[in-house]
């Protein structure tokens, strides 16, 4: 998958396109891959990078939804569960079982919360990652040894999965090219074309490299640019209402210490009702997360000091070594796109009550928006888009395959990889470049499992266009440990512009813009 070579498709591309997809997310990458699994001629644009905003930022849970069970919303955790089975089928070398622990301090959760994860194992049918119990209090200290034992009862285990977002989003995107789509990352889309009537059959769109505008048709286009999904709906009808709350959530990311072996805490209620996980993850520990409602959409949104507390405050609450902010190896904000109906909602009320079921609108000039939703289930909520959309572009139904589509990079046994696992059937390409440039393996940072190897391939196979591609999302650097990864930084600008041809003003330029960002990930000293 390389940029240069989808420039050239789209320049010599005939006609106008099936669908235009707007959007790099995890909702448009899976717009996409249904429209050309189909045999849909398809072009996906994406203004930044794939997964640059939210789908980056997610807990890294693929999951059913505990919550939602709890807010009676049932037709959502059966598609999500059902959906979950169809991930690990597809990703297995990104998506795996993962084991939760409640632990319980008062009489009442055990039977409380054992009672509902039985019900989640039976919603989950044949597609269950594993059976829940209760634990007494010397198996909830066995899986979890550092958890406060003070007032502690036991606990109840189920079993749900996890996964590396932004990895997905570009093995998503190689997918879609091998299906004979057309990815294009640095292209935002600047404006919509209209036909007679008024009708939307195209756009407009700037590279963001080169500056150049192209104006591209289409039969039909579709809106999936998630926290975004207002502003290209207002480009169709400037008097459009906005449909989504948007709600960030954070995440403080601490060393491994804090939570060893292999399970993970769950936490139902909060003092302010909120869901509170403790994840391991490759080789660090994910505390989030936090609902609070934000004006607007950012692409690097800004954890907030209250967020930031509430995070360590609860941390100390349930682990015995209380964490401090000198502790915490990153931290990080998503921005939610939470779908409401502008007709009836007030735009009162908390957004951890708002529903995360998806919402697929066709506005009277036929722009197709697919908003809402989770990572989870973006396959469905594409299946569904796509069905709607292909009668819109008035093209032959066409059936979805993607339920049992492999994704890129798909292995059984990625395990055998070790280190370069989460490639997948990449893995040993990987190897044969190392085996090809012995010095690839150089281990960039003592503080960071990346190899030069990565950054490499990042670069020639997989549209990393800056330092901020590799150290973000090609590899996750900047999550695990955002200082090592500020250190790191000019030896990922040296060994990306010799792929790339630039030169030393290119790489200091990158340095200095990687560097403004990744500060921001820092833990505010103020805390």
């Amino acid at each position: 998958m390389q940029r240069d070579a989808g420039i050239d498709t789209l320049k010599a591309h005939e006609g106008p396109w099936d669908f235009i997809v707007i959007g790099g997310g995890a909702t448009g990458l899976g717009v996409a891959i249904e429209a050309a699994s189909r045999g849909y001629e398809t072009l996906l644009l994406e203004q930044h990078d794939f997964a640059k905003a939210t789908s980056s930022r997610s807990t890294k849970l693929v999951h059913g939804g505990v919550r939602y069970l709890q807010q009676g919303n049932v037709s959502l955790v059966l598609e999500a569960l059902k959906e979950r089975g169809l991930m690990q089928k597809n990703a297995p070398h990104l998506v795996h079982n993962l084991a939760f622990v409640v632990p319980n301090y008062d009489w009442w959760e055990g039977p409380f919360y054992g009672i509902g994860m039985k019900v989640y194992d039976m919603l989950a049918g044949r597609q269950n990652f594993g059976r829940s119990k209760h634990l007494n209090l010397q198996e909830t200290k066995k899986h979890l040894p550092t958890i406060e034992p003070k007032g502690l009862r036991g606990g109840v285990i189920y079993y749900d999965g996890q996964f590396d977002d932004a990895r997905l989003a570009v093995n998503m995107a190689q997918t879609f090219v091998e299906q004979g789509g057309v990815a294009i990352n640095y292209m935002k889309v600047t404006g919509l074309l209209k036909a007679r009537h008024n009708y939307v059959n195209g756009v407009v769109a700037e590279c963001q490299e080169t500056g150049e505008t192209m104006e591209l048709g289409a039969r039909a286009v579709i809106n999936a640019t998630g926290i975004f999904t207002d502003s290209i709906r207002k480009m169709d009808d400037p008097n459009a209402k906005n449909t989504l709350r948007p709600s960030q959530g954070t995440h403080i990311v601490l060393p491994r210490e804090f939570l060893p072996g292999d399970t993970a805490i769950m936490v139902p209620k909060t003092d302010d009702g909120r869901v509170l996980f403790a994840i391991p993850w490759n080789d660090v520990v994910v505390v989030g997360t936090t609902d609070e409602e934000v004006d607007g959409p950012s692409m690097e949104p800004v954890p907030m000091k209250d967020e930031l507390d509430f995070l360590i405050t609860h941390a100390a609450r349930y682990l015995v070594k209380d964490p401090t902010p000198d502790d915490v190896l990153s931290v990080f904000a998503g921005i939610r796109p939470l779908v409401t109906n502008p007709a009836h909602d007030s735009g009162n009320g908390d957004t951890s009550e708002i529903s995360r079921e998806h919402v697929l609108h066709i506005s009277n000039n036929g722009l197709v928006t697919i908003s809402g939703g989770k990572w989870t289930t973006y396959r469905k909520m594409a299946e569904d888009t796509i069905d709607q959309a292909a009668t819109l572009a008035n093209l032959d139904e066409k059936p979805s395959v993607t339920a049992n589509l492999h994704i890129h990079g798909w292995h059984e046994h990625p395990e055998k990889f070790g280190s370069l696992a989460q490639y997948g059937s990449d893995a040993p390409a990987l190897e044969g470049l190392i085996r090809e440039n012995p010095e690839l393996d150089e281990q960039l940072d003592e503080r960071l499992p990346m190899r030069a190897v990565q950054v490499i391939w990042g670069t020639r196979h997989e549209m990393a266009r800056t330092v901020e591609d590799i150290l973000s999302r090609r590899t996750r650097s900047l999550l695990l440990n955002a200082q090592a990864s500020i250190d790191v930084a000019p030896r990922v600008a040296e060994l990306m512009a010799e792929e790339l041809g630039q030169d030393e003003d290119w790489q200091r330029q990158q340095v200095e813009d990687y560097t403004a960002l990744a500060e921001q990930y820092l833990m505010p000293v103020h805390v």
